[in-house]
């Protein structure tokens, strides 16, 4: 079994920054693709960011030059250093990575969510 634990959420003002982290542990044997996600209430789940185990990164529109993806391999953590918050960005965020736990078996896992508050 593989567990995902964010951590880093809170309460900012808007204008503020915060930095999630997200860290895979478990039966692990190398991580795919790893991404963030976010939903507010009364709206669907949406991506954030995403980002290969090759670095390749991908943003939503709606965060580009404001948010930033990494990732550390060796300590199978992601993060997102969050800047210029909004309003609007108040949401639970999600980590989610796709994990090859096996020679031929790769699953999908998701974390429990972390919430993410900005004041106006």
């Amino acid at each position: 079994q593989v567990q995902l634990v964010e951590s880093g959420g809170g309460l900012v003002q808007a204008g503020g920054s915060l930095r999630l982290s997200c860290t895979a542990s478990g039966r692990i044997v190398s991580i795919n693709d790893m991404g963030w996600y976010r939903q507010a209430p009364g709206k669907q789940r949406e991506l954030v960011a995403e980002i290969s185990s090759g670095g390749s990164i991908h943003y939503a529109d709606s965060v580009k030059g404001r948010f930033t993806i990494s990732r550390d391999n060796a300590k199978n953590t992601m993060y997102l250093q969050m800047n210029s918050l909004k309003p609007e960005d108040t949401a639970v965020y999600y980590c989610n990575a796709d994990v090859r736990i096996g020679v031929k078996l790769t699953s999908t896992y998701w974390g429990q969510g972390t919430q993410v508050t900005v004041s106006s």
